[in-house]
Parts: C-alpha cells; sequence; structure tokens
C-alpha cells in the first residue's frame, strides 16, 4: 500500500479507512458520535478512539484533526501507523491510544473551527475563572473579518493588516491572533465560553483509556505553519523536568513554546492543558507535530476568507466552495512527495516515543 493511500479525500472515506485499518491491526474500536450534527454528506460524525497492545502501565496517545480539516493530514499518519504497525514498537508495558477526528464536524466541513465557531486548541479552560484578555486580538478584528470579502472593505482592511505588519512586525501579528480571545463568537482563535462536547469527550477518553497509565506520551498533529512539509516538533511542557525529557526522548530539534522557538505563537486553552487537567499527577510529554503547508499569510488569508463566509451568510454558492477549496489547500496538500514526508516524521517520531516510554 503506497504511502499516498493513507490519506483519504474527505472525512467520510478517512473515518472508514482508518476504523478498517484499526481492525486489521486488532485494535479495541470505540466511538463517541456528536448530537445534532451531520457532516458535508448528511454522515454521522464521531471521534473514532482505537486502543492497541494489552500494556496499561505507560501510552502513547496520537491525536488527529483537533483543527477540523487538518485531519486530512493527520488522519493519514494514523492510517499509517496502524497499517505498518508501528505500535510493535512499544514496551510492553505500554499501549497506543489513537484518536481519531477530534473535531469531526470542522473535518467534514473543511472548517478548522467546531460547529460552535470554537478553536478546540483554545477551549481547554477553567470556565469558573476570568478569562484571559483578547484586546490585542479586538484591535484586529474588523481587519481580519470585513463587511465584505470582495470589495473597498476588504481592500482597506488588507491595507491596515499589512500596515500593522510594518510596523510591529509578522511575529506581533501572529501573536496577538495565535494566543486566543474569547469575545468574538465570529472571529479568529475564538476559545467559546464554556467546554466544548470534543473538550468534554477528550477528557472522558483520557480518564477511560489512560486512567492506569503513569507516563503518557502525546503526539498531536497539526497542519499550516512552517516550512511545506516539514514538521516542526512543538513542546509544550510546564516543567523543567517535562523539558528535559522531551529533549532527551526526542533530541535538539524539539522547540518550546514558552522560550519562543517555535514557529508557533504561545497560546492558552490546548489541548495540553485539557490533558493535564485530566490526567493530574502524571507524567506527560506533550509535543504538537506541526506540518507546514504554505505560507503563512496564504494560511490566515484563508482563514480570514471561511470566518467571513460563516459570519456573513451573504457569499454565493460558488464564492462558498471557492472558499472551502481555499481552506483544504491552506491546511493539506495533495502531492504524494508532501504525504509521504509527514507520514514519515510522524513514523519517526512515534518510534522515538516509544524508545522513550521503554525507559526505566
Amino acid at each position: 500500500m503506497p504511502v499516498s493511500d493513507y490519506f483519504s479525500a474527505d472525512y467520510a472515506a478517512a473515518r472508514e479507512l482508518f476504523r478498517s485499518e484499526a481492525t486489521r491491526a486488532g485494535a479495541q474500536l470505540s466511538a463517541q458520535q456528536l448530537p445534532g450534527h451531520r457532516g458535508a454528506r448528511g454522515e454521522t460524525l464521531s471521534i473514532d478512539v482505537a486502543r492497541l497492545g494489552t500494556g496499561s502501565e505507560s501510552a502513547l496517545l496520537i491525536i488527529s484533526g483537533t483543527h477540523g480539516v487538518e485531519g486530512l493530514c493527520g488522519s493519514g499518519c494514523q492510517v499509517g501507523v496502524l497499517r505498518d504497525r508501528l505500535h510493535e514498537a512499544l514496551p510492553s508495558a505500554a499501549c497506543a491510544v489513537l484518536v481519531h477526528a477530534l473535531n469531526p464536524y470542522g473535518f467534514a466541513h473543511l472548517r478548522r473551527v467546531n460547529e460552535d465557531g470554537v478553536d478546540l486548541n483554545r477551549n481547554f479552560m477553567d470556565f469558573s475563572q476570568p478569562l484571559p484578555s483578547s484586546a490585542a486580538y479586538e484591535a484586529l478584528h474588523d481587519w481580519l473579518v470585513p463587511s465584505d470579502w470582495q470589495g473597498e472593505a476588504r481592500q482597506r482592511a488588507d491595507a491596515s493588516l499589512q500596515g500593522f505588519t510594518q510596523q510591529h512586525g509578522a511575529r506581533a501579528l501572529q501573536a496577538a491572533l495565535q494566543r486566543g480571545q474569547y469575545t468574538r463568537p465570529t472571529g479568529l482563535f475564538y476559545g467559546g465560553t464554556r467546554a466544548t462536547w470534543s473538550a468534554r469527550t477528550l477528557a472522558t477518553i483520557a480518564s477511560e483509556q489512560l486512567r492506569s497509565a503513569r507516563r503518557i506520551a502525546v503526539l498531536d498533529l497539526h497542519t499550516g505553519l512552517g516550512p511545506t512539509g516539514y514538521g516542526e516538533p512543538i513542546l509544550i511542557a510546564r516543567s523543567p523536568a517535562a523539558r528535559e525529557r522531551a529533549r532527551r526522548w526526542y533530541g535538539c530539534e524539539i522547540r518550546d513554546v514558552f522560550a519562543d522557538e517555535s514557529v508557533s505563537a504561545q497560546v492558552v486553552g490546548s489541548v495540553a492543558d485539557g490533558l493535564a487537567a485530566a490526567l493530574p499527577d502524571r507524567e506527560l510529554t506533550y509535543v504538537a507535530l506541526e506540518f507546514g503547508t504554505r505560507p503563512l499569510f496564504e494560511v490566515l488569508d484563508a482563514l480570514r476568507a471561511d470566518h467571513w463566509r460563516h459570519a456573513s451568510g451573504r457569499a454565493d454558492e460558488s464564492l462558498h466552495e471557492s472558499i472551502r477549496q481555499q481552506m483544504r489547500r491552506a491546511f493539506y496538500c495533495e502531492d504524494s512527495a508532501w504525504q509521504t514526508a509527514v507520514y514519515g516524521r510522524t513514523a519517526d517520531f512515534v518510534y522515538r516515543a516509544c524508545r522513550g516510554l521503554a525507559e526505566s
């Protein structure tokens, strides 16, 4: 089976292939169905979980589709892990848990956000406490999501964003956006006002599947930032011990987001935060593999178009479809060379994680 065959054209095909390969590999399969929503073709939407191995003292957790459309890549990499039986490199006391399509709605509808317009990687917050300031994002929102997409308002918004970037730098723009915001439900990187279904479901999966594991390695598969085809290993670690462990397991390529080493800016309410809350007192080593697709401002333009489409509701069907395909191109590359590169990188880090979990 060539590597390109690990990757599917859409959510429905990806889910079918993932479940088929999980069954072939002898995995225990379970599914959590998203209530009240369907896919682009009317299909059921689910988070699927495959568990391999009989060990329970430690675990490798691999997550795809946190950001919906990015599941086109992540699902293919998970299928490769199953097809090539990479879990067999784990120590006997460990298991592998693959969470497929954490955001099935976004995956099926080619959106980065979920059914509520929420960015899951900003949603793992304690919503009983005051939320972080959204002031930096507020200053940019009307430029990011203008009143029209093909007229003068768009031109003025583009000019304003360009001026901001020239004055403050692209990194400042990225930081203002990526950190997350909690005031604009139609805006980019919106973290919501309560825990989403996906966030609650991941907490349940973690408590059920990983309840006995004391040591957990997490690989969370993402796309959209960095050089095309390169997978940057982004470390989110809140203790010196976790940082040292990650560098020992994965080597000098690790990029610590809190040390401003990464293509990603710091975020709040991340999946790493959610897992730490769901699995207290565990040795958690979280790495996001971020695979580059296209230049940063092409990706940002696709996100802006998608949010404008859903905020305005005024686009005709041809423009709707054009923006959907723009989102697809921004977060997924169809060519076999890119697919081979991202799967090879994933397989490499799966093996590194397996070696790390084998430490005494």
